[in-house]
């Protein structure tokens, strides 16, 4: 079994490629290939149309990065499947992301049809050899019947058409484990986010990998042993300079 591969979260430079040229994208990609990073999430770069598609695929080939997985939204996907399919086809990208719960489903009697909606699109992607996974933020750990959102999500996705994507910050910041989410879905999570999570002021923050509290190694030698594939860096939000950020949580992981 290999150790998960480190994939920076594109969502975190997204000041600096959305919407912007191709030489700009390529110009910050190639920025976060030199500090190491083999592979990338594609997520909050904008509407991806077939000329952007197209940037991400040539620049992705030039600098050998894979790109490991995306987010979009899920009404996008139920809506625009054949090309949600295309493009990750393109950029021979295996896991299709949901980076958030629509807000008209984030309510304990709602929960339902979202599962539903995301059985069916992951049921589509399979077909096409493509899976479905499902990022998670605090408000899943809000309770229904008196057991988190998140365990009733896991529990009614089907699991060949839905994946968690696990987020350790966020699976911290709503008072659960996050070795003990990992050990559960252990064999069924191809793809999970890192980052960090400290107290300043009293007030919860982010933070580069190594600057918080969350116990890293147990962390990590849980994803291994759980047959994580990519581990994404991922800063929702970071001080002046996103790339310095992905460079000092990679140069940290490095020495674990």
């Amino acid at each position: 079994m290999n150790k998960p591969i480190i994939a920076a979260q594109l969502f975190t430079v997204r000041e600096l490629i959305a919407d912007k040229s191709e030489a700009e994208i390529r110009e910050v990609l190639t920025k976060i290939r030199k500090i190491g990073y083999k592979a990338i999430q594609i997520s909050g770069v904008g509407e991806v149309t077939p000329e952007k598609a197209e940037i991400f695929s040539k620049i992705a080939k030039e600098l050998e990065f894979d790109i490991c997985a995306t987010h979009f939204n899920i009404k996008y996907m139920q809506e625009n499947i054949d090309w949600v399919i295309k493009i990750h086809k393109m950029w021979d990208c295996q896991y299709a992301g949901v980076g958030i719960m629509p807000k008209e489903y984030q309510q304990s009697d709602k929960l339902c049809e979202f599962v539903d909606i995301m059985n069916e699109v992951g049921k589509k992607l399979k077909k096409a050899g493509i899976q479905l996974i499902y990022h998670n933020h605090k408000m899943e750990f809000e309770l229904k019947d008196g057991q988190p959102w998140l365990q009733y999500l896991y529990d009614n996705f089907n699991s060949e058409y839905v994946q968690l994507e696990l987020d350790v910050h966020w699976v911290q910041a709503g008072g659960a484990n996050p070795v003990t989410w990992i050990n559960k879905v252990a064999g069924n999570m191809g793809v999970m986010h890192l980052k960090d999570y400290r107290i300043v002021n009293n007030e919860v923050q982010f933070a580069e990998i190594g600057k918080g509290n969350l116990e890293w190694t147990k962390i990590l030698e849980a994803a291994y042993n759980a047959g994580v594939t990519y581990a994404a860096v991922e800063q929702d939000r970071h001080t002046d300079d996103p790339v310095q950020s992905l460079k000092e949580s990679f140069d940290y992981l490095s020495t674990l």
